[in-house]
């Protein structure tokens, strides 16, 4: 059980590098260092995409800086197990620094800002000037920068947040989105020319895994699982990005 579970680790940590490549590699001459992450519905992952390509990003040796921005449900600081003594609103009401907002997460260049619980007007506060000058700010003390944001479908929120950052990462749930929710959720991101769509991250897929975490095809197309025992596994509850990330 207990290899099972590392084996499943193993596949998410290579996902969030493999994505982190990708991103890195969409924009070579123009670097993408903010990056917006949001989805069409809740519930489709995107808190987890967040987290795991931040540390894919900490892990390289990056600053990384994770912004909770999904203010109506909060969920990364249980998740990372931190606590601040303030976040969003108390930085953009000046009663603390960006400094003093700042946690570490335990991960060497892994660092954190939450947003308060009830805080009010969400909408109001993201198409703030305040909020696009803390946006730049922040890009400049950190080498990069994601937002988790609230799902399209949902609030104006992240449509707002992604016309600030270098682009977006839209998160689809597999065998769980409706087609036509990912449509109408990307082409409201669409609609402003601010927003920069970077690509798409199925999440929850099932994907096939072995011991040495490949497979091959013999001279007749017959799909072989390499491994010790020659089984390979099949593991749910991972994310991998599409070709247009």
């Amino acid at each position: 059980m207990a290899k099972a579970k590392n084996t499943d680790k193993l596949v998410v940590q290579n996902a969030a590098k493999t994505l982190l490549a990708n991103i890195r590699f969409a924009s070579v001459d123009d670097p993408i260092r903010t990056i917006t992450v949001t989805s069409s519905i809740p519930n489709e992952g995107k808190s987890t995409v967040s987290i795991n390509l931040a540390q894919a990003i900490a892990t390289s040796g990056k600053s990384v800086l994770l912004v909770e921005c999904d203010m109506r449900r909060r969920s990364l600081a249980d998740m990372l197990g931190v606590r601040s003594r303030g976040g969003l609103y108390a930085v953009l009401s000046e009663q603390i620094s960006i400094d003093q907002a700042i946690v570490e997460t335990g991960q060497k260049n892994f660092y954190f800002l939450d947003a308060e619980p009830h805080i009010p007007n969400p909408a109001d506060i993201i198409v703030s000037h305040r909020f696009s000058k803390l946006v730049k700010a922040l890009s400049a003390k950190f080498q990069y920068v994601i937002f988790d944001a609230p799902p399209v479908g949902t609030f104006i929120d992240a449509a707002e947040i992604a016309s600030l950052t270098d682009g977006a990462l839209f998160v689809v749930r597999e065998n769980f989105t409706k087609r036509e929710e990912a449509l109408n959720a990307i082409g409201q991101l669409k609609k402003s020319e601010k927003v920069k769509l970077i690509g798409t991250v199925m999440n929850y897929c099932e994907t096939e895994t072995s011991e040495y975490y490949y497979s091959y095809y013999t001279k007749d197309g017959k799909k072989v699982k390499k491994g010790s025992d020659g089984q390979g596994t099949s593991k749910k509850g991972i994310f991998t990005n599409r070709a247009n990330v």
